[in-house]
């Protein structure tokens, strides 16, 4: 069940906001369309690019051959708590794009190759994951896709053995499963991450109220950008580490400064590579790829340009 200040439709609202082509000193919206895949990295190489097959590994081809999960497993991580396997002790992963009701993948061509989805055919319920949850859903291409709980299942191209989770949180959208479907997480199968909205704060013991986003990871701004004109300066493989904060409805937020004047405030930037960014201040937003789990704030001062950020846009912890 969603919360109440969830959104009914993010996609509506984010529309009407960029409307406001002159906040933030927004000359005009772009309207280029991006080639990116949906779920792939922005640039080659990076997080969610595909892998080069390899060989002696129990993840060999997996980014070009579909593998039957056999029999599911339930491991017990130390950072994510419970996660699903398949039988060789590949971890499960599931896509924050795609639907559970009614179940429907978002990851087609380069997404698919960097995460192979697994089939539905072979894949048996083991103690702990209620065999009730375990469904299919037909993708384009007219293969089954193994579903827990509604969620469409993925490995990750990018882990080479058995407990193996490179791919947790891999541009604020891809989670290991927990044996619910639920996203894992060491605070019990990610229901505290699913029950936040899009953007809301919480308490570091140093640095105060800093932003997160809807998996409770930190929301940081770069010092290089700039907010009037609002700018991006971080592209190409900058986005590799510091994936785009994309658009979330003024109302699918708690404890955020969102008051929007047409000038300053609560606003998306229509960016040249054709991503649209979340910004607070005319700040735009980042998470970082370092970061693993919710609380973590890796990105913190890194390069002396990267900061965590208080409701209000502010860099947290920057020396005066």
């Amino acid at each position: 069940m969603k919360t109440s200040w969830r959104s009914a439709s993010l996609v509506a609202s984010a529309a009407a906001v960029l409307v406001l082509t002159t906040a933030c000193g927004q000359e005009k919206a772009d309207t280029s369309t991006g080639t990116q895949n949906v779920g792939a990295a922005p640039a080659a190489g990076g997080y969610g690019a595909a892998a080069s097959p390899s060989t002696g590994t129990a993840a060999e081809g997996q980014g070009t051959v579909a593998q039957s999960a056999g029999q599911l497993a339930v491991a017990d991580t130390d950072k994510l708590g419970e996660v699903v396997t398949d039988s060789a002790g590949m971890t499960l992963y599931r896509f924050d794009k795609d639907t559970a009701e009614p179940p429907k993948s978002a990851c087609d061509g380069d997404c698919a190759e960097a995460w192979p989805p697994v089939p539905a055919s072979g894949a048996a319920a083991p103690i702990g994951i209620d065999k009730s949850l375990l469904g299919e859903v037909t993708r384009t291409d007219g293969t089954k896709q193994l579903t827990i709980d509604g969620w469409p299942q993925y490995r990750f191209a990018k882990d080479t053995k058995a407990g193996d989770t490179k791919g947790q949180g891999v541009g604020g959208t891809w989670y290991a499963s927990a044996p619910t479907g639920k996203k894992a997480s060491a605070a019990g199968g990610g229901t505290a991450a699913a029950d936040l909205p899009g953007l809301s704060t919480r308490e570091d013991a140093e640095l105060g109220e800093v932003v997160v986003d809807k998996n409770g990871m930190t929301v940081y701004r770069f010092e290089k950008d700039t907010p009037w004109p609002m700018k991006s300066a971080c592209v190409g493989a900058c986005l590799e580490k510091w994936p785009v904060v994309e658009p979330v409805d003024a109302t699918d937020t708690k404890g955020i400064a969102n008051k929007n004047d047409g000038r300053r405030g609560y606003v998306v930037l229509n960016r040249p590579d054709g991503l649209k960014q979340q910004s607070i201040d005319c700040w735009p937003l980042y998470t970082f790829a370092g970061d693993k789990k919710p609380g973590d704030i890796n990105g913190q001062g890194v390069g002396g340009t990267w900061y965590a950020i208080s409701p209000e846009g502010k860099p947290l912890g920057k020396s005066k």
